[in-house]
């Protein structure tokens, strides 16, 4: 279709609603003069004599009056498609489609996704969980959750959850039988459960401080998984000590479930970040969870990863 195709025809329908140029000029807010010439290189487009004119009164004509038959319900379809959008830019509703990997939904969305979908009834939320790094643009996500150190610099983010840090975990079960490190050294005796890492291939070494400077320690043990939520299931299962971060472990601490190790050696972790591509054209329903996440604890104010 030519661009030109819709051309004047919303100031041919106001002619043949109102039966007169001036009074269509003065409902689309122009002047006579502009709408009469609207109306004659829109009937030298077409080819087509689309009213007649006399000094007195306008009327269409028979081709005039077959023309609005068919124009007329598009405009009416069009205008209503613009309105509808419109409220949705004001309301949130429709599909929130988030990418995360598992760490960061049960740390960020799990502990408030019943209470903003129910404050949204309008909003249908799809997750995607993984733990490579995705085009969210390309795969059509409206937004991602990774660390912030992961996000591409021409994505805005926005800092989510609490603050992080490393997490030495064991059952007490385990503890009784393999006894409790004291020193992040005494691991290297123990059965730690490995993390494997999807992007690289690589097992996660586990960090520590001594309060001035870092180190790692590459440990071992007979498991090794790849999926942060396995990783703590075996940790209270007892198959061995587990390295991991805050935010959905706290509460199997809280009732015995595990025991926290070395926590003076725990150093601090890069926060997770919300992230999508343009901070000028946010959707209503990702608005909404932002600001959903800002009013929760923990949770600082919107940056971009780029100077914008």
């Amino acid at each position: 279709m030519r661009q030109d195709y819709l051309d004047g025809l919303i100031a041919f329908v106001a002619v043949a609603e109102e039966k007169g140029f001036s009074a269509a000029a003065v409902k689309l807010g122009i002047s006579p003069s502009a709408v009469s010439q609207t109306i004659r290189t829109l009937e030298q487009r077409l080819g087509l004599v689309l009213f007649n004119r006399t000094t007195r009164s306008v009327s269409l004509t028979e081709i005039g009056e077959r023309y609005l038959e068919r124009v007329q319900p598009a405009l009416e379809q069009l205008t209503s498609a613009s309105q509808e959008l419109g409220r949705e830019a004001e309301h949130p509703s429709g599909l929130l489609r988030i990418n995360v990997t598992r760490n960061a939904f049960l740390v960020v969305l799990q502990p408030l996704l019943r209470r903003f979908m129910a404050a949204y009834p309008d909003v249908s939320v799809e997750i995607r969980v993984e733990n490579l790094l995705v085009d969210i643009v390309a795969q059509g996500f409206d937004a991602g959750i990774r660390f912030g150190e992961l996000v591409e610099k021409d994505m805005v983010a926005v800092r989510v959850g609490p603050p992080l840090s490393a997490q030495v975990l064991a059952s007490p079960d385990y503890l009784a039988r393999h006894g409790t490190p004291t020193h992040p050294r005494d691991l290297l005796d123990h059965d730690c459960i490995g993390f494997r890492h999807t992007t690289s291939g690589q097992i996660e070494r586990w960090e520590f401080t001594d309060g001035q400077q870092p180190f790692d320690l590459v440990v071992k043990g007979r498991l090794v998984v790849n999926d942060s939520e396995v990783l703590l299931r075996a940790a209270l299962d007892g198959l061995g000590i587990a390295y991991t971060i805050n935010g959905y472990t706290e509460r199997f601490v809280a009732d015995g479930q595990l025991v926290r190790l070395l926590p003076d050696w725990s150093p601090a972790f890069p926060a997770l970040h919300l992230y999508y591509p343009d901070r000028r054209r946010v959707p209503a329903k990702l608005r909404a969870l932002i600001d959903f996440l800002r009013n929760e604890p923990d949770h600082p104010q919107e940056r971009g990863l780029l100077l914008l």
